[in-house]
C-alpha cells in the first residue's frame, strides 16, 4: 500500500509541475502572519487531495516553509503534517470515506495537554482550482468546476482545465489555546476544531468565488414573484390601462435591461486582456490595505466597495485588483450610458448591471432596480458604486449622490443576517485618459456619450500613463454605524421593505459624508499630484531643479511627519526618483542654460495639471494655512495659529472632506517644520527663521490653497457689502467676480469659476450659521463672518484683496 501511495504522490507531482500555477496569498504569509517555522507546523485545509498537497508543497518550498508532504514530529510521535477535514467521493457513489482528521486533531490537542507551553501551528490554506461559483443546477461544466467535491477521476479534469488558476491562500494560524480555553471534555476539541475549519473555509470559497449562480430566467421568475414587484405590476397595469401580461413583460424588459449575466469564462479571459492591458499603460499599480477587506472576508462580512470616480478606467482597475486579491469580483452598478455594443455585454457578463440617471416618474422601475439590488445582498453578493454618481472633472470629490446608499439600508431592512461592511476606495492616477475632455466640458461643451467608435480611439491613443495608486480606505461596519446613530433601527426590519423610516434620509447623509471622508483619508501622493502642487503655485508653472528638488524633499517629509490620517500614503521613491520618472511621462519642459536646468509644466498642460493637483490638494490644507500665517507673521503664538485654523477649517473640511481637526495634527506641523529647520518653535512663540530660504520655501507652500482662499473671499466680500442678495443672485455674481478676477491673476484652475463650486460653498456657509436667509429670500451674515473675513485678510496678499474690493465695487 506504501508503494501505491507513492506512487500516486509521484503521479500528483508530476501532473502539478507540468499543470499546476499557483498565485499565493498574501505574497509574504510568513512575514505577515509572524510564522515560525522552526515549531511544529500543521496545514488544515478543506480537501484531502494529493493534488492539493502537491500543489501546496510546491509553493511551501519556494516560501520556506516546512513540507506538508513529510510527517512532523510531535513528542516522538510522527504524524501527517496535512489536515485534511474531508476525504474526496470515490468514483462511484458520493459516500466518501472518514478523514483522519479527528484523530489527528486529537494527537494535537493531547501534545498540547502534556506540555502546554509548547507552540504548535495550525495553518489553514484555502485551496482553489478556478473561481467558477459553480451553478444552482449544475450542468456539464460540473466536469471540470471544483464549485463541487470532485472524485479523483474528476479531479484529473479540474487540475488539467483549471491548473493555471490554482488560488492558494493562508490564513492567520489558529488560536488553539483559545479552542481549548473553557474547554473540560477533551474528546470535543478535535470536533472544534474541524467545525471551525469548515465555516472558515465556507467562507473563504464564497469570498473567492461569490455563491452560486441562478438562471437567468430562475433569476427573473424568482424576481417577479416577490411581493412588491407584483404591487409594482398592478399599479403599472391600473395606472397605464395595461393588462396584467403587458405589465408583467414591462416589468421583465426592465430587469432584462438591469441584470447582470455573469460569467466566470468572461472575468477569466478579461483577466488576461486587463494584464496586457496594465503593463502596455501603467509602470505599475500599488495597492494599499487590502488586507483588511480580507480580514472583513474571514468574518463573513457582506462587502460593498464605494470608490471615488476619476475615470471609466475605474470600472476595470479596481474589479481587477479585488480579482487578483483573491476574492470574487463584484457586481458592479454602472451607468446606463455604458450599455453600448460590444461593450455592454462585455460589462454585464463582467458583473456590471445598469442602472439609469433617473428613477423619476417611474414606479414599476424603482420597484424592479430596488428589488434586485435586494436580491444581491440577499444572496450574498459583493457590490461596488460610486456614491458620487458619475466622474469628477476637477479633482475633487463630488458631494455624495444617496440614492444607492439608501437602497443599500433598505436592503438591510429587509433583514439581511450577515453584518454588511462598506469599504471605501482611492483611486489616483498619474494621467487620467479623459482628462482633456474634462476640461472642454468644463468650458461649457456638452458631455459626449459613450460609443463604440469612442472604445476604439481609446485603444488608439493607448500610451504610457504612469503608475496608479488604489488605497483600500478605513472599512464601515453598517450595522455598527446605524447601532450608534439610529440604535432602534431593528425595529423596521420588515421582509418586503414595505414603510420607509423616518430616519433613513437622515442617516444615509451621515453615512455618505463618512464614506468621503474615509476614502480622501486614503489619498496617495505621486510624482505627478506633488509637482502639480508645487509648480502651480510658481510664476510660470516652473522652478529650477535644485529648488524643486528641495521643495519636494520639504512636502514628503512633512507628509510623513504630520499625516492627516495613517492611511494616507506616500511614494517610495526619493524626490530625486520621482522627478525622473515624472519627467519620462511628457508634461515637463526641461530648459537649460549656464545656471541649470529649469523644470516647468507645459503650456498644453498648465490647466490640467489643476485636476491632479486637487486630488490631494486636502492634505496640504492646514500645512498651507499654516506656512502662510507664518510667512505673513514672521511672529506668532501657537495659539493664534490654532484659533484662526479652526475658523477657517470647517469650510475647508466641507468642501473636502477632511476628518475633524485635532491640536496633535497642528503641532505635528509645526513639529516637522521645526525639525526643518524653518522656524523657532520656543514653547507659545513660533517664529521664522530667517537663514537660506526658508521664507520662500515657507511662502511656496502658503500659495498651494491660495485659489480656495480667494474663491472665499470673493463670496464673503460681495456679503460683506450689506447687499440684499438672494442666494441665486449671489451665486450669479459671485461667478462673474470669479471670472474677472481668474482674468486678472491669470487663474487657470477650471473649478474657480465653476457654478456649482461656488454654490456648494454658500450653502456651506449657511450650514455653518455664517449667513442666514431671510423671510424675504436674502441673506445676511452674522458676526462670525467678519471675523473669518478678518482671517481672509490677513492671509491674502494686498493686491488680491484690491481686486477683490474694485470688482465688487464695481457690481454695486
Amino acid at each position: 500500500m506504501r508503494i501505491v501511495n507513492r506512487g500516486i504522490d509521484f503521479l500528483a507531482r508530476c501532473l502539478n509541475a507540468i499543470c499546476v500555477k499557483s498565485k499565493v496569498l498574501p505574497h509574504q504569509p510568513v512575514a505577515d502572519f509572524q510564522l515560525d517555522v522552526t515549531v511544529p507546523t500543521f496545514y488544515i485545509g478543506r480537501l484531502n487531495s494529493r493534488t492539493d498537497i502537491a500543489a501546496l508543497a510546491k509553493v511551501c518550498r519556494k516560501l520556506g516553509l516546512p513540507d506538508p508532504t513529510q510527517e512532523q514530529e510531535l513528542e516522538g510521535a510522527e504524524l501527517p503534517r496535512f489536515i485534511g477535514i474531508q476525504n474526496p467521493p470515490p468514483l462511484f457513489g458520493n459516500k466518501s470515506r472518514p478523514s483522519c482528521a479527528l484523530s489527528q486533531g486529537k494527537e494535537i490537542f493531547d501534545s498540547l495537554a502534556r506540555a502546554p507551553e509548547q507552540k504548535i501551528q495550525v495553518v489553514p490554506v484555502t485551496i482553489l482550482w478556478g473561481r467558477n461559483p459553480g451553478k444552482e443546477k449544475p450542468g456539464l461544466s460540473t466536469l471540470i468546476s471544483h464549485s463541487l467535491t470532485p472524485s479523483w477521476f474528476r479531479k484529473i479534469f479540474v487540475v488539467l482545465f483549471s491548473g493555471r488558476d490554482n488560488l492558494i491562500r493562508f490564513s492567520q494560524p489558529l488560536d488553539l489555546a483559545k479552542l481549548v480555553e473553557g474547554r473540560t471534555d477533551a474528546e470535543e476539541l478535535p470536533h472544534k476544531l474541524v467545525r471551525v475549519a469548515r465555516v472558515h473555509f465556507r467562507r473563504q470559497k464564497l469570498a473567492a468565488t461569490g455563491p452560486k449562480l441562478p438562471s437567468r430566467e430562475a433569476l427573473f421568475n424568482s424576481l417577479l414573484a416577490s411581493p412588491s414587484i407584483k404591487k409594482a405590476i398592478a399599479d403599472e397595469a391600473k395606472s397605464k390601462g395595461l393588462s396584467q401580461e403587458e405589465a408583467r413583460q414591462n416589468a421583465l424588459d426592465l430587469l432584462d435591461e438591469i441584470a447582470a449575466n455573469y460569467s466566470d469564462a468572461m472575468v477569466r479571459v478579461a483577466d488576461r486582456i486587463l494584464t496586457w492591458l496594465w503593463n502596455k499603460l501603467y509602470n505599475g499599480i500599488d495597492v494599499r490595505y487590502a488586507d483588511q477587506v480580507r480580514e472583513l472576508t474571514d468574518k463573513g462580512h457582506e462587502i460593498i466597495y464605494v470608490p471615488c470616480h476619476r475615470s471609466h478606467m475605474d470600472y476595470l482597475l479596481l474589479t481587477y485588483v479585488i480579482y487578483h486579491q483573491g476574492l470574487v469580483p463584484p457586481h458592479i452598478a454602472a451607468g446606463i450610458n455604458l450599455d453600448f455594443f460590444p461593450a455592454g455585454p462585455i460589462f454585464r457578463r463582467s458583473g456590471a448591471f445598469f442602472i439609469r440617471r433617473s428613477f423619476s416618474g417611474n414606479k414599476l422601475y424603482s420597484a424592479v432596480f430596488k428589488e434586485y439590488l435586494s436580491q444581491l445582498f440577499i444572496k450574498g453578493y459583493s457590490v461596488k458604486f460610486y456614491t458620487e454618481g458619475g466622474r469628477s472633472r476637477t479633482g475633487h470629490l463630488l458631494p455624495p449622490k444617496t440614492g444607492m446608499l439608501a437602497m443599500t439600508l433598505q436592503a438591510m431592512l429587509r433583514g439581511i443576517d450577515r453584518p454588511i461592511s462598506i469599504v471605501p476606495v482611492y483611486i489616483g492616477y498619474e494621467h487620467v485618459m479623459e482628462i482633456n475632455t474634462y476640461l472642454k466640458e468644463l468650458a461649457g461643451d456638452n458631455k459626449k456619450n459613450e460609443s463604440v467608435f469612442g472604445v476604439f480611439k481609446a485603444i488608439k491613443n493607448l500610451k504610457n500613463y504612469g503608475r496608479g495608486n488604489l488605497n483600500f480606505g478605513t472599512p464601515i461596519n453598517v450595522n455598527q454605524f446605524l447601532n450608534e446613530h439610529q440604535p432602534d433601527w431593528r425595529d423596521a426590519i420588515h421582509p418586503t421593505d414595505a414603510q420607509k423610516p423616518a430616519w433613513l434620509g437622515s442617516q444615509v447623509s451621515k453615512l455618505a459624508d463618512e464614506i468621503m471622508v474615509n476614502i480622501n483619508s486614503a489619498a496617495a501622493v505621486n510624482s505627478v499630484n506633488l509637482l502639480a502642487t508645487i509648480l502651480l503655485t510658481n510664476d510660470q508653472f516652473a522652478l529650477s531643479k535644485v529648488q524643486l528638488l528641495e521643495q519636494m524633499r520639504f512636502y514628503l517629509r512633512m507628509l510623513e511627519d504630520a499625516p492627516l490620517s495613517e492611511h494616507v500614503t506616500l511614494p517610495e521613491q526619493s524626490a530625486e526618483e520621482l522627478l525622473e520618472h515624472a519627467l519620462t511621462l511628457n508634461k515637463f519642459d526641461v530648459m537649460n542654460d549656464q545656471f541649470g536646468d529649469i523644470i516647468a509644466i507645459t503650456e498644453k498642460e498648465r490647466t490640467l495639471f489643476n485636476y491632479y493637483r486637487n486630488n490631494v490638494l486636502h492634505l496640504f490644507a492646514v500645512p498651507s494655512v499654516v506656512a502662510q500665517q507664518l510667512f505673513k507673521n514672521h511672529r506668532i503664538t501657537r495659539s493664534e495659529c490654532k484659533a484662526q485654523i479652526k475658523r477657517l477649517y470647517p469650510l475647508f473640511a466641507k468642501e473636502w472632506f477632511l476628518l475633524e481637526l485635532s491640536d496633535d495634527y497642528i503641532d505635528n506641523i509645526l513639529a516637522s517644520f521645526a525639525e526643518q529647520g524653518l522656524i523657532r518653535a520656543d514653547g507659545e512663540q513660533l517664529e521664522v527663521l530667517k537663514e537660506g530660504d526658508n521664507q520662500a520655501t515657507l511662502e511656496m507652500l502658503g500659495k498651494v490653497v491660495h485659489h480656495t482662499l480667494l474663491r472665499y473671499a470673493l463670496v464673503i466680500g460681495l456679503l460683506s457689502e450689506d447687499k440684499k442678495l438672494s442666494p441665486s443672485e449671489l451665486e450669479k455674481e459671485s461667478t462673474a467676480v470669479a471670472q474677472r478676477l481668474g482674468t486678472l491673476h491669470g487663474i487657470k484652475s477650471p473649478e474657480f469659476f465653476d457654478k456649482k463650486v461656488l454654490a456648494a460653498f454658500i450653502a456651506n456657509l449657511r450650514e455653518e450659521k455664517l449667513i442666514e436667509k431671510c423671510d424675504d429670500n436674502t441673506l445676511v451674515h452674522s458676526e462670525a463672518l467678519h471675523i473669518v473675513n478678518e482671517d481672509l485678510h490677513q492671509l491674502l496678499p494686498a493686491r488680491i484683496w484690491q481686486s477683490i474690493s474694485d470688482t465688487v465695487a464695481a457690481t454695486r
